[in-house]
């Protein structure tokens, strides 16, 4: 199946080397790429695919991005900056405002949008957001996801589905998981690129601050480990942050909403706080490439989801 759908092999030629800070050549091409989509249909793999780095965190459970995270692609003619955004929601409380709110600034500044779905999803729950798409003037690349668990028919059923649905975009079939069909989709960008300077130093991968990818690694770790309710109850917030020579101190806080939501992470005799801390650290020691202290905290934060002053302290709002 995969060789069927797939409508491309080329491999970009040698390029020279990217320039440092703000140099770029004549007709260099530059644009923000964003990646919109319901929760749960590998927005996060791709976009962490697509810039060659692990930047944002990955779990089967819904919701995992709460935040717009930038990561930026240069080479020696163009510079990508492509941006990871939550699942597309009807909000029930402040925090998925929040969250909603970077998908709207991911529409209106996109100059090449990415809408992904998958092989099992029929239409966005959302439709405001749908009809907005529908509407946009910049190019929309379609990319339907996981068709490495369906069959051919279902994938050209989906193609055809959402060629209909938006008929000027365009509509690729991709696993992100298993690299099927991202060359294709890096071609397709460069070619839709407008001609401009670079946006950042051609020297950066992201706009994110360190503490930043701390409180999103150790998120990760309580996605992983705790079930229902805990994962969507829980902030991380670095409190201390100490970059020394040989080793990097971090203090983070863990806060969550009631009592009985702290005394589960805490764990019996502080086990699964431990468990928590310790594969963080380990993650956190491959991410910075040297040893790492980490101290974590849990502190009972009531309402916190709903509080904007809070919300916009964690970066939720302006």
């Amino acid at each position: 199946m995969y060789e069927e759908l797939n409508n491309t092999g080329a491999e970009y030629p040698e390029m020279p080397p990217i320039p440092k800070g703000n140099d770029f050549p004549d007709g260099h091409k530059a644009g923000f790429v964003n990646i919109v989509g319901s929760p749960n249909v590998g927005k996060s793999t791709l976009m962490n695919k697509l810039v060659g780095e692990r930047l944002s965190i990955i779990n089967s459970k819904a919701q995992t991005t709460r935040h717009r995270i930038m990561g930026i692609v240069n080479e020696y003619e163009f510079q990508i900056v492509y941006s990871d955004t939550p699942g597309v929601l009807d909000p029930s409380y402040k925090l998925q405002e929040g969250m909603m709110k970077f998908v709207k600034t991911a529409l209106q500044d996109a100059d090449i949008l990415l809408l992904v779905t998958d092989i099992f999803e029929d239409c966005i729950a959302h439709e405001a957001t749908l009809d907005k798409i529908a509407n946009m003037k910049v190019p929309v690349i379609i990319l339907i996801n996981k068709v490495d668990l369906g069959d051919q028919e279902k994938a050209m059923d989906r193609v055809h589905y959402w060629k209909e649905k938006i008929p000027h975009a365009e509509v690729t079939p991709i696993s992100a998981l298993h690299n099927f069909n991202i060359d294709s989709i890096l071609d397709i960008i460069v070619e839709n690129l407008p001609v401009q300077p670079p946006f950042f130093p051609k020297d950066e991968l992201t706009d994110k601050p360190m503490r930043f990818f701390v409180s999103e690694i150790v998120r990760e770790k309580i996605l992983t480990h705790f079930k229902q309710e805990i994962p969507y109850s829980c902030e991380v917030v670095v409190e201390e942050y100490k970059d020394e020579p040989h080793i990097t101190l971090i203090r983070a806080e863990i806060r969550v909403a009631r009592d009985s939501q702290k005394q589960i992470v805490i764990g019996s005799g502080g086990r699964m706080i431990k468990r928590v801390g310790t594969d963080s650290r380990k993650e956190l020691e491959a991410f910075l490439d040297k040893k790492v202290f980490l101290d974590l905290y849990v502190r009972v934060d009531k309402d916190w989801r709903n509080d904007e002053n809070k919300l916009k302290r964690f970066g939720y709002f302006d």
